[in-house]
C-alpha cells in the first residue's frame, strides 16, 4: 500500500492553470500528507523495496528544467524590498520535499541500501535546482543536501567538488546564480568540520573561490554567509589571515560605498579572531585602507571605519604596535577633524585622536608637529610657485617686444543652436524637427532638462541636519 501511494504521487499536474484538475491535485496532496504522517509516526516500516520508489518519486516531481530567470540581474535584486518569483507548483513540491526529508531522517533509514539510488547523478541534478528563484525551495534544498552530505560519506568529496564548480562558474563566467547564499551556508557547516591541518584543496578553494566572490556586484545577497566561511577558515588556520586580508583589500571597491561598509564589517569580524603575530604582518596595509575610509566623503563609510576604535581587542593590538599604526592614521584623522562635512564624524574622530594620544603621547605629539610642518611646507611651495609666476609675468610685461605679441584668448565654446520650443497641442514641421536633430539654426532657446539623481535617504537627512546646524551657528 505504501509503494502504491508513492507511485500515485508520481503524477504531475500543470499549476499554471489554477482551476484545472482540482480533484486530482487534491488527491495527490492528501496522499503526500498521509505518507508524511506514516513515516513520522511509525518505526521499522521502511523496507528495501521502498528506496527506489521514493527516490524515483522525488526525482520525477522535482528534477525539472527551471524557467528563464525573471530577474536576470541578480545584483539589482533586494531581498528586503523586491518580491521573489514563486514556484506555481509549490503546494505539491513542498510536501514532496518534506516527505523526502522525513524519509532521510528516519531512524530506519539505511544509507548502505540508499546509496544505490542516491548517487552522483542524483546529487548533480539536486544542485542544479539551487538556481531556483523561489527562496522556499532553496531553503528545503539546503536542508536536503546537508542531510545527504551527513549520511552518505562516499559522496562528500563529490558534493564539495560540484559546489566548487558552481562557484567557479559564478565567479569567472555567468556572474549570476540564485543559490550562492544557501550553498555558502552549507559550506560553512562543512568547513566547521574540517580536520587539521587543512588540506591543500581546501586552501585553494579559499583563495581561488571565496576571496574572488568579494568582487561580485551581488555581494550583499550572500555576504553574511561568505564572511562566516572566511572566519571559519581563519579559526582553523590563523596563518591564512595574511593572504586572506590582503586578498580582500585587493578586491576593495573604488566607488561603491554600500560594498565598502560590508567589507569593513567583515574585516572587523576577522580582526576579532586574529592572532597578535598575524596582526603585525597586515597592520600597515590594513590601516592604510582604514585611513582612506576615514577620509571618504560618504559619511557611512567614514563612520563604519571609525567604529573600529570602539573594539577593545583591536585597540589592545594597536596599543602594542602604536609606533607603526599612529603615523599611518594620524594625517587623515587630523585633516578630517577639521574638514569633514558631517558633524557626527567630527566627534568620532576626536575620540579616535584621544585614544591614540593616550597610547603614546610623545609619538602623537611628534606626528602632530610633523604633519603641521609638512602642511606648512606644502603651503609655502604653493605660495612660492604663485610668486614665481607673478615675477615672470611682470618681467615679460617689461619686455618691449611684449606689445607686439598678441596672446590668444581661450576659444569660447560654440553656442547651442536656438530652437523654437513646441507649443502645447501643436506639432513641429519637418524642417523644425530636422533643425533640432541636426543642430541647425532655429529661433528660441534650448533648455536642458535637469537630471533627477537618486538620493540616499540617510545622506539626505545628514545634509539637512548639517545645513540646519550651520544656519543656527552664531557666524
Amino acid at each position: 500500500m505504501f509503494i502504491e501511494k508513492v507511485r500515485q504521487c508520481c503524477a504531475l499536474f500543470d499549476f499554471t492553470e489554477a482551476l484545472s484538475e482540482l480533484k486530482s491535485k487534491e488527491i495527490k496532496r492528501a496522499a503526500l500528507n498521509e505518507l508524511i504522517e506514516y513515516i513520522t509516526n511509525n518505526r521499522k516500516v521502511i523496507s528495501e523495496d521502498m528506496y527506489p520508489e521514493v527516490v524515483n518519486m522525488f526525482a520525477l516531481n522535482l528534477f525539472r528544467t527551471l524557467p528563464p530567470p525573471e530577474n536576470p540581474n541578480a545584483a539589482e535584486f533586494d531581498p528586503e524590498e523586491d518580491e521573489p518569483t514563486l514556484e506555481a507548483a509549490w503546494p505539491h513540491l513542498q510536501l514532496v520535499y518534506e516527505f523526502f526529508l522525513r524519509f532521510l531522517e528516519s531512524p530506519d533509514f539505511q544509507p548502505t541500501i540508499a546509496k544505490k539510488f542516491v548517487d552522483q547523478s542524483f546529487v548533480l541534478q539536486l544542485l542544479e535546482l539551487f538556481d531556483s528563484e523561489d527562496p522556499r525551495e532553496r531553503d528545503f534544498l539546503k536542508t536536503t543536501l546537508h542531510r545527504i552530505y551527513g549520511k552518505f560519506l562516499s559522496l562528500r568529496a563529490y558534493i564539495r567538488r560540484s559546489i566548487n564548480n558552481i562557484f567557479y562558474s559564478f565567479v569567472y563566467d555567468t556572474k549570476r546564480h540564485n543559490g550562492i547564499a544557501e550553498l555558502l551556508e552549507i559550506l560553512g557547516s562543512i568547513i566547521n568540520g574540517f580536520a587539521l591541518p587543512l588540506k591543500a584543496e581546501h586552501k585553494r578553494f579559499l583563495m581561488k573561490v571565496l576571496i574572488p566572490l568579494h568582487k561580485s556586484r551581488s555581494l550583499s545577497v550572500y555576504h553574511p554567509q561568505l564572511a562566516y566561511c572566511i572566519v571559519q577558515f581563519l579559526e582553523k588556520d590563523p596563518t591564512l589571515t595574511d593572504p586572506v586580508l590582503k586578498g580582500i583589500l585587493q578586491n576593495w571597491p573604488k566607488v561603491n560605498s554600500p560594498k565598502e561598509v560590508l567589507l569593513l564589517n567583515e574585516v572587523e569580524e576577522i580582526l576579532d579572531v586574529i592572532e597578535p603575530e598575524e596582526f603585525v604582518k597586515i597592520m600597515k596595509p590594513l590601516f592604510s585602507k582604514l585611513s582612506a575610509c576615514v577620509s571618504s566623503p560618504h559619511f557611512q563609510v567614514a563612520e563604519r571605519a571609525l567604529y573600529f576604535w570602539n573594539n577593545e581587542y583591536l585597540m589592545s593590538l594597536v596599543n602594542e604596535n602604536a609606533a607603526a599604526v599612529i603615523p599611518v592614521m594620524f594625517p587623515s584623522l587630523y585633516k578630517n577633524s577639521k574638514s569633514h562635512w558631517n558633524r557626527s564624524i567630527h566627534s568620532l574622530i576626536y575620540n579616535a585622536l584621544k585614544t591614540l594620544s593616550e597610547m603614546n603621547q610623545p609619538l602623537f605629539d611628534d606626528c602632530s608637529s610633523k604633519y603641521k610642518s609638512e602642511t606648512a611646507a606644502k603651503q609655502k611651495a604653493l605660495t612660492d610657485r604663485d610668486s614665481t609666476w607673478a615675477k615672470l609675468e611682470a618681467m615679460a610685461k617689461k619686455n618691449p617686444l611684449s606689445k607686439q605679441i598678441k596672446i590668444p584668448h581661450p576659444k569660447l565654446p560654440t553656442p547651442l543652436p536656438e530652437i523654437k520650443m513646441k507649443e502645447p497641442g501643436k506639432t513641429r514641421t519637418p524642417s523644425e524637427a530636422a533643425a533640432i536633430n541636426d543642430g541647425g539654426d532655429g529661433a528660441g532657446i534650448i533648455t536642458r532638462r535637469k537630471s533627477v539623481l537618486p538620493q540616499d535617504p540617510a545622506t539626505r537627512r545628514a545634509l539637512e541636519q548639517h545645513q540646519a546646524e550651520h544656519s543656527l551657528s552664531p557666524t
